[in-house]
């Protein structure tokens, strides 16, 4: 079957790879595995880049070389959003309403990815580019996208859910579940050296 994957980078980070040492994560090579019956046609990885803050000033080196490695992969594409830093000042919580008192922090956000994800799973399915979508998500800002891709294209949309529980909104609509555990993140790791047409480079030593 003819598949499109479409993966939400920060939805796959912050369910599945932070905290762990399986970061350096070959994704094409984890969608074999866990789709061993799809013909990958293409895979499509929806992002923003990242911006150095005090505690962690290499974090966006880090990424840049982990996009490298993500485009030595075959028929990948890489999709950016925004990625937005503010400070604001937010209540802290468990203060009487009379005495709150407020804090300075820093907030970050990512902006597009899910509006990105939508429109090239829309515009993919119209233009009869795929017999299958699978979204590497657990967002159920998706659900819409989803139910049009299904009910009126006709092409069966699977879920990889890189979270401990897939979501309640996504779970009736799906074609089909895929959980990410950590055998199949511990199998799909890129080799620590790399080589593009840029040269040799290696795994974050981070990482």
């Amino acid at each position: 079957m003819r598949t499109y994957v479409y993966v939400d980078g920060f939805n796959l980070y912050y369910g599945a790879l932070k905290d762990t040492p399986y970061k350096w994560l070959n994704i094409h090579k984890l969608c074999n595995f866990l789709l061993p019956n799809h013909n990958l046609a293409r895979i499509k990885y929806f992002t923003a880049r990242i911006s150095a803050r005090p505690n962690d000033p290499g974090q966006p080196t880090r990424q840049q070389i982990y996009l490298r490695a993500l485009r030595t992969l075959p028929d990948f594409e890489i999709i950016y959003g925004s990625f937005l830093t503010t400070e604001r000042f937010m209540p802290l919580a468990d203060q009487p309403f009379n005495k709150q008192k407020f804090v300075k922090v820093i907030r970050t956000e990512e902006k597009g990815s899910d509006v990105n994800i939508a429109t090239h799973l829309l515009s993919d399915g119209f233009g009869k580019r795929y017999a299958a979508a699978v979204l590497v998500t657990n967002d159920s800002d998706l659900l819409e996208p989803i139910k049009v891709v299904r009910n009126e294209i006709g092409c069966d949309v699977g879920l990889v859910n890189p979270h401990k529980y897939p979501s309640k909104v996504l779970a009736p609509h799906m074609s089909f579940i895929k959980q990410i555990r950590k055998g199949a993140l511990a199998a799909s790791q890129f080799p620590d050296e790399l080589k593009d047409r840029n040269g040799i480079f290696h795994k974050p030593t981070a990482w």
